[in-house]
């Protein structure tokens, strides 16, 4: 009789309980920013300021998974959607955040970040750079990305493959448009296909360091970007497959997210208001 009253007294508590978010006019701006790839973070970040509305990112997380029972270990609900897939990590339940182990490091072979100047990690300037290389299991092909510390701008560029020659000639016809005060570190890991950094100090005009392997957070931005790269192009996709069109495509879509670091203005709404200061 105890356990029934208890479990009696729960049911009563949430019965006639209201849906997790206030109305239509937020459900549906919820439900379109997370299929156009925003987190919930972002989502409530820019709601009051294009909707005149306010919601925290812990509401649309639980509201989420509240379309699955036992929020998230069950199967879906009857007449609900699936907004799992959506999430950038696609847990299918929430989990707690951890920390990996670390590992051996190997030996830098260009200038270390140890002695990177302390401003860039500050990130009180534009041009300082972070680069990667994402490659498929597919085919040799892949990406590179480069994305600004500041204003976490980032440039996609399609790679046929994943040597040195190839990787250098991406970072330099990108950045060879890009202003000189918009140019001035990039900071690296310590990959093979990173190996021309020199012949890219010399044509850019500015000074590459290295991370120190498997340091993965001394690139923390990069890192990030491209794990918001994989929400468009998820393991085992083939980059042969995929054209330069829809990687520009990709590379608009990350550049007008919001951003809460910038009080949720986007990377492309900040450099455009710092290149019309400058003029």
């Amino acid at each position: 009789p105890f356990r029934a009253n208890q479990r009696a007294t729960k049911k009563k508590s949430s019965r006639g309980r209201e849906l997790r978010l206030k109305n239509d006019e937020t459900r549906d701006y919820v439900i379109l920013k997370l299929k156009e790839g925003w987190s919930p973070e972002q989502i409530s970040g820019r709601l009051p300021l294009e909707c005149d509305q306010t919601i925290s990112h812990e509401a649309i997380y639980q509201y989420i998974y509240d379309q699955v029972h036992r929020n998230g270990w069950g199967n879906l609900k009857p007449g609900k959607d699936d907004l799992r897939p959506y999430l950038k990590r696609r847990h299918k339940r929430r989990v707690k955040k951890g920390m990996r182990g670390t590992q051996r490091m190997g030996r830098l072979r260009g200038k270390s970040i140890e002695i990177r100047p302390d401003i860039v990690a500050q990130r009180l300037r534009f041009g300082d750079w972070e680069g990667d290389s994402v490659i498929s299991g597919q085919s040799l092909a892949g990406i590179n990305t480069l994305v600004d510390r500041k204003s976490g701008y980032v440039l996609i560029t399609k790679i046929a493959n994943h040597s040195s020659q190839e990787t250098s000639d991406a970072v330099i016809r990108r950045l060879s448009s890009v202003p000189n005060n918009f140019k001035r570190t990039i900071t690296w890991d310590n990959g093979k296909e990173n190996a021309q950094i020199a012949r890219i100090e010399n044509v850019l005009s500015l000074d590459c360091y290295l991370a120190h392997p498997y340091h993965s957070w001394e690139r923390g931005t990069n890192e990030n970007t491209n794990g918001l790269i994989r929400w468009y192009l998820p393991k085992k996709t083939d980059f042969a497959k995929i054209s330069h069109k829809e990687i520009s495509r990709i590379e608009l879509a990350l550049n007008t997210r919001p951003r809460k670091r910038l009080g949720y203005k986007t990377p492309l709404e900040v450099i455009n208001q710092s290149v019309a200061l400058d003029s």
